[in-house]
Formats: structure tokens, C-alpha cells, sequence
């Protein structure tokens, strides 16, 4: 989420999954999405180098070596919750961008749906990706790497829109860059019983951007 998109169109459309164990039913399907959840909170709470599978699976109410059912090893975990983070964030951010709307309010929508992205309750799997991405063995790396890189090719053509009306001026990769590194450090920061709603941190977020650009 932090990097220069690639000139190509945006799409929901996930990368291959890893391969795991879990045999396709729905009932395993729903096992995994209910385990994936858990390791993701871990992964949040404890890192994933503290996290152990015994952790994993004391939480998700499995026995030891129930968690290599869905996946064949932490890493194939690492790996699913930070695509999942991606993918649910792709979907929600090509929503707002379908929309007919003004470059900044569209502005406003998409620091919203950014936030809801990683800070609103059980959506663990960014923050993992923000804060862990140093545990992902390179391999692994390309394949979250293309997907971070289509959402950011979202936000990009949004920027870009803000500096062709004139309501940003600069480097729109750089402008892209500082607005998601702000918003992300929301992760480390909010707590759903502070004093400002997910709403009222979008709109001061925007207005910071924005009428700090209008005093240049």
C-alpha cells in the first residue's frame, strides 16, 4: 500500500490461493475464514515471529495440529491473511472509485473505506501487513506485492484527479505515498473508545491534506 502503481487497470480479482489442506466443503471453508481470523489477531497482537501454532490453535479452539488442516506452514498463514486484508480492500476501494463522484469527495470516501480497512473491528489483516511484512520469505513477497500494487493503482488515479482540478499540486506519487502513510499510522494510534469516530478521522484527515495544499 505504499508503493508506485503499475499502469494497468485495477480489479478484485484475487491472486491464486497458496495451496492448503482444507478439502473445499463449506464447513472447512468456514473453518478456515474463522482460523484465518484468529491468526490474524495474533499476528497482531504478538507479531508473527511470537506467535506460536500452539497459540493459534489454543484460540481457535482446535487441537495442536488442527491449524495444518487449512494450511501447510505459519508462513502459508502469514501469507492468507495479508491477500485476505488486500482482496477485501480492493473490493471496498473499487466501490467507492465506481462512483460518479467530485475528486474530493472522493477523496473523503476513499480515507474512510481505508480506515474501516484497518482499524475497524476484526480487520486485523492490514495492520499484519503494515507491521509484518519483514516475516514474508521473498517468494511470497511477489505475490502480496501485486496485489498491494493494484490497490494502490486505485488511490493513485484518485490522487492524480485531485492534482488535474487543482485542489493537490505536487508529485502525485509522492502525495499518494505521505496520504497512505498517514492514514496507516491510524493502526498503531486509534482505539474504537477514543474520543473521534472513524468518520471524524477521515474528514480531519482530508482537510489536513487539503487545506494545507489551498495555503500553499
Amino acid at each position: 500500500m505504499a508503493r508506485s502503481p503499475r499502469k494497468q487497470h485495477a480489479s478484485t480479482k484475487p491472486a491464486p490461493p497458496l495451496k492448503t489442506h482444507a478439502r473445499g466443503g463449506a464447513a472447512d471453508r468456514n473453518r478456515r475464514d474463522a482460523l484465518l481470523r484468529v491468526c490474524a489477531r495474533l499476528f497482531r497482537e504478538k507479531g508473527f515471529d511470537g506467535t506460536t501454532i500452539r497459540d493459534i490453535s489454543k484460540a481457535a479452539g482446535m487441537h495442536s495440529g488442527s491449524p495444518f488442516y487449512h494450511f501447510k506452514t505459519k508462513q502459508a498463514m502469514l501469507v492468507a491473511v495479508m491477500e485476505q486484508g488486500l482482496i477485501e480492500g480492493l473490493r471496498k476501494t473499487e466501490a467507492v472509485t465506481a462512483l460518479e463522484l467530485p475528486p474530493r469527495e472522493r477523496f473523503v470516501r476513499l480515507i474512510r473505506t481505508h480506515l474501516d480497512t484497518i482499524c475497524a473491528e476484526g480487520n486485523d489483516f492490514i495492520p499484519v501487513l503494515l507491521y509484518d511484512w519483514r516475516s514474508v520469505t521473498p517468494a511470497n513477497r511477489r505475490r502480496i506485492i501485486a496485489l498491494r500494487d493494484r490497490y494502490d493503482a486505485l488511490w493513485q488515479r484518485a490522487v492524480d484527479d485531485l492534482v488535474a482540478a487543482g485542489t493537490l499540486s505536487g508529485d502525485a506519487r509522492l502525495l499518494r505515498l505521505l496520504v497512505l502513510g498517514a492514514v496507516n499510522w491510524s493502526a498503531k494510534w486509534y482505539r474504537r473508545s477514543g474520543p473521534a469516530s472513524l468518520d471524524e478521522i477521515s474528514r480531519a484527515a482530508a482537510d489536513l491534506f487539503l487545506r494545507a495544499q489551498a495555503r500553499r
